[in-house]
């Protein structure tokens, strides 16, 4: 990963995945836990107060992985190397009444919550830069093309701002789906939570409150549309992103060259033709796209599952997030560092619609710039 990791995650979405990172948010899950158990008297308070101690400690994660391999349980290797740390008073206290879901899939609420929350900042600064950049060049002439053929004069500032309106939407859908998908989960062994009798409501509402997750109105050990629905949204917002890039990286063929990608300093286009400048961001915006719909489709095979808790469709998360959530995040970026720092060539854009004439009817040649500013103004308004 530390040659191209890079190109699949970010230091954000890693700390959410990668063994220590993702072993962190269990234990403070496992500290709510104990902590709220402890003080409705469903464990010792000793107990209670010991292992949340242990939580905040460091885990030997060599030994968890041999643990995990030997015993072929998902959470049973963590569980035998915490209760190593602990006095048999309080190690016998641990985990009580919860199961692997509990824990995982109150990690995927945190996971969803925090990438929703790393998608609208970003989105917010693309928001800003194609705000800038409509804005800029709402009177910039260039040719509109449909069906990839000569069409009629636009503006650039026109194309950025059907842009920036499709970014915007992204942003309404998220503060939509946030509290639909910031939800935890403690449920016990099939959903009922009778592992912890009357109490067992107070306890989910007090070890959610703990992490900052809402409460389900019912458990979803068996019903994964908050996870299909949360891949499904970065698929639309990377599909968003591709689009850009696929236009940007077909208007700066030399060919056209209305477009460029402002150069990165160190950074080679091709090894063999060093005069080449490869739209290396527009590129990879697309790859990226495909690997959060393929992540998005797989997310979409766990809504049919079978009685109260079906692994096979499950586990599926555990493969599909990471590479969702790392992707999307690589996408979201190189999105704002792509339109930041986008390099336009009114004078191209000009010339090559002059160029047209014969093509396009000569009465068609000059824009309707009045109309199209004010549809930018229009959508720049809008959310202002």
């Amino acid at each position: 990963m530390s040659v191209y990791g890079h190109l699949w995650g970010t230091d954000e979405t890693r700390a959410l995945f990668e063994d220590e990172g993702r072993t962190r948010i269990w234990l403070e899950i496992l500290d709510a836990l104990a902590a709220a158990q402890g003080e409705l008297g469903l464990i010792p308070a000793d107990a209670a107060r010991a292992i949340c101690e242990r939580m905040r400690e460091p885990v030997d994660l060599e030994a968890v992985a041999a643990e995990t391999r030997r015993s072929g349980h998902s959470t049973l290797g963590l569980i035998r190397v915490l209760q190593a740390g602990l006095g048999k008073d309080a190690r016998e206290w641990i985990y009580y009444g919860a199961t692997v879901q509990d824990v995982t899939d109150t990690w995927t609420g945190l996971v969803m919550q925090r990438m929703l929350a790393i998608a609208d900042r970003d989105l917010a600064a693309l928001d800003a830069a194609l705000g800038a950049l409509a804005q800029r060049h709402r009177q910039t002439v260039m040719l509109g093309r449909t069906h990839g053929q000569p069409g009629l004069p636009i503006t650039f500032g026109y194309k950025a701002a059907v842009w920036l309106a499709e970014v915007r939407r992204h942003r309404e859908r998220i503060a939509q789906a946030a509290p639909r998908l910031a939800v935890g989960q403690l449920a016990g062994a099939v959903g009922t939570l009778s592992a912890w009798g009357e109490q067992g409501p107070e306890l989910q509402r007090r070890v959610l409150g703990r992490l900052a997750l809402a409460v389900p109105e019912i458990p979803w050990l068996s019903a994964r549309d908050r996870v299909a629905g949360f891949a499904t949204l970065l698929a639309l917002i990377t599909g968003t992103l591709a689009k850009m890039g696929n236009e940007i990286y077909n208007l700066q063929r030399a060919e056209i060259g209305e477009l460029a990608e402002a150069p990165t300093p160190g950074v080679v286009g091709s090894i063999t033709m060093p005069q080449k400048h490869n739209p290396e961001r527009s590129e990879h915006l697309w790859t990226l796209a495909r690997v959060v719909r393929s992540s998005a489709d797989l997310a979409l095979e766990g809504l049919v599952s079978e009685h109260e808790r079906d692994g096979a469709a499950w586990k599926t998360e555990w493969e599909l997030l990471p590479r969702a959530c790392g992707a999307a995040a690589v996408a979201l970026s190189l999105a704002v560092e792509l339109v930041e720092g986008l390099e336009v060539d009114a004078e191209r854009m000009r010339a090559n619609l002059d160029e047209l004439r014969g093509i396009v009817p000569d009465g068609e040649l000059e824009p309707p710039t009045a109309s199209a500013a004010a549809l930018v103004d229009r959508a720049l308004e809008r959310y202002a």
